[in-house]
């Protein structure tokens, strides 16, 4: 008898972000001086209220389960976040807490996508959108976006893509892997679109706390009803509050959607942990001074990693404006060799980087972009440093 496995589950990638975060790890344990640019996780610690928060839960026995959807002093908490930040207003029964962000997509996803529907995705993206879309039966269409434009999709690329299939669009502003954002134009654009299409917009906020200079997050909800009613916004608290393990995420969307992803999680994985909802009570009602002290650091070291990037001959970016990420193009050094191997894409410079040099980046060809790699700065300036020094070296070394 011969049993055949999940073609939809045979059909994911895992998360190379993952698998080199985790080889970086492991080189570490053995002893090497590992520089590692990877993982988009920062590395401060969560600040100390938080943690008291959830010290107090479990000393109070708050270890119980919670309804399916999050409690509602988190709810509310949320809510009256997105009104005053965000200048959107969901009521608590419009959001639903869920076990981090991938699970909060991977909800939104389940709930709107039926079997060959289309989700336009802008290249680079994020590398687990097309992968969340095709668990929930949908068809990722991928969009590759230009340099010149700053890597943000236009009108008319949307108009290309568009199919009587399209049922959705993701917008990640600011954007991991290239740190732009889009200006209140460029999103009122987005959005007209989606209303004249009749498509859902998925926006991905979850950099929000993460804009330099006078840079702002604009949330496409916010700009009128029409698109309201066709945005499902997602968050969560890893990035802003420096909470990656707390797996904490959230959605503000159309009751009816609010209540599928409500019921789809209640048989999936019931309640996020009762604990570290309490902890995000505490980010979220709390003081954000923590916010403004993490921001800044990063706005320090975002201006140093990207005059670093720019000091080494055959390699460009542009300037990030939000995230902590640096977006690399390396076409430049595409067909020099290295101890007589050619270098071909990302992943080459990346294989050698981690092999001799003990540096661990981001190759971005999951990202839709081999001919690009990411360098997070969500490390000391310390470690960028030293970690840009051996960067430049390996390119130095690059023979025609």
């Amino acid at each position: 008898m011969s049993l055949e496995l999940s073609k939809k589950a045979l059909a994911v990638k895992p998360s190379s972000t993952l698998e080199i975060t985790a080889k970086a790890k492991e080189m570490k344990n053995l002893g090497k001086d590992v520089i590692g640019f990877g993982a988009g996780e920062p590395d401060f610690d969560t600040p100390e209220h938080i943690c008291i928060a959830a010290k107090r839960a479990i000393d109070d026995g708050f270890t119980k389960y919670t309804t399916a959807s999050g409690i509602t002093e988190l709810k509310e908490a949320i809510a009256k976040k997105f009104h005053n930040f965000n200048h959107i207003d969901y009521s608590p029964e419009q959001i639903v807490i869920s076990n981090g962000g991938k699970h909060a997509l991977t909800n939104v996803f389940t709930a709107i996508i039926n079997e060959g529907d289309e989700v336009i995705i802008p290249a680079p993206y994020w590398l687990s959108y097309p992968e969340i879309v095709k668990l929930a039966g949908g068809t990722p269409v991928i969009v590759r976006t230009q340099k010149s434009n700053s890597y943000k999709i236009t009108i008319e690329e949307l108009e290309a893509a568009f199919t009587e299939k399209t049922k959705a669009f993701i917008l990640n502003s600011p954007c991991n892997p290239t740190g732009m954002l889009y200006d209140k134009e460029e999103i009122q654009q987005i959005a007209d679109f989606a209303v004249e299409h009749d498509i859902y917009i998925i926006s991905d906020e979850i950099y929000e706390n993460l804009c330099y200079g006078k840079e702002e997050p604009i949330s496409i909800a916010s700009l009128n009803e029409e698109i309201y009613k066709r945005t499902i916004t997602v968050n969560g608290l890893a990035k802003s509050y420096a909470m990656t393990g707390w797996r904490i995420g959230y959605t503000g969307a159309p009751l009816e959607i609010a209540k599928i992803m409500g019921s789809v999680q209640s048989h999936q994985t019931s309640n996020p942990n009762s604990i570290a909802q309490m902890a995000a009570l505490a980010a979220i009602s709390g003081d954000q001074t923590c916010v403004r002290v993490m921001n800044a650091a990063f706005d320090e070291r975002r201006k140093y990693i990207y005059e670093r990037v720019c000091d080494i001959d055959g390699l460009s970016c542009i300037e990030p404006k939000g995230a902590f990420y640096v977006f690399v193009d390396i076409n430049e050094l595409i067909g020099k060799k290295y101890n007589g191997q050619e270098i071909t894409s990302a992943a080459d410079i990346a294989r050698f980087l981690i092999e001799d040099y003990y540096v661990a980046i981001i190759p971005c060809d999951d990202f839709g972009f081999p001919d690009h790699f990411r360098l997070s700065y969500a490390i000391s300036v310390n470690e960028i440093d030293k970690g840009m020094d051996r960067i430049k070296e390996f390119c130095q070394t690059l023979t025609e």
